[in-house]
């Protein structure tokens, strides 16, 4: 199992980034997709999350400025990020039911 994050990058606070994670090895369309962050010196935090009828669940520090999505036939999950702020600045990860990260992408807001 494995799944490959990209997207990130620096911008400015108020910015808009959109990340992408591909799932490869495991069933897709029976997963629940998550993503979670770590910002320097804290622990994991979860961010977002969308279950196999494509319902989405928000960490309340992101309600209304992130959206979570998916597309099965690509097998690969999204998260639009906008109106970023300084503390959004971490490190952003995706995970599979089963507890598969990837290396991570990673998301600096700043101006």
């Amino acid at each position: 199992e494995r799944v490959v994050e990209s997207g990130g990058g620096l911008v400015q606070p108020g910015g808009s980034l959109r990340l992408s994670c591909e799932g490869f090895g495991f069933t897709w369309s029976w997963s629940i997709m998550k993503w979670v962050r770590q910002a320097p010196g804290k622990g994991l935090e979860w961010v977002a999350s969308i279950d196999y009828a494509f319902s989405p669940s928000y960490a309340d520090s992101v309600k209304g400025r992130f959206t979570i999505s998916r597309d099965d036939t690509k097998h690969t999950m999204y998260l639009q990020m906008d109106n970023l702020k300084p503390e959004d600045t971490a490190m952003y990860y995706c995970e599979n039911s089963a507890g598969t990260r990837g290396q991570g992408t990673q998301v600096t807001v700043s101006s």
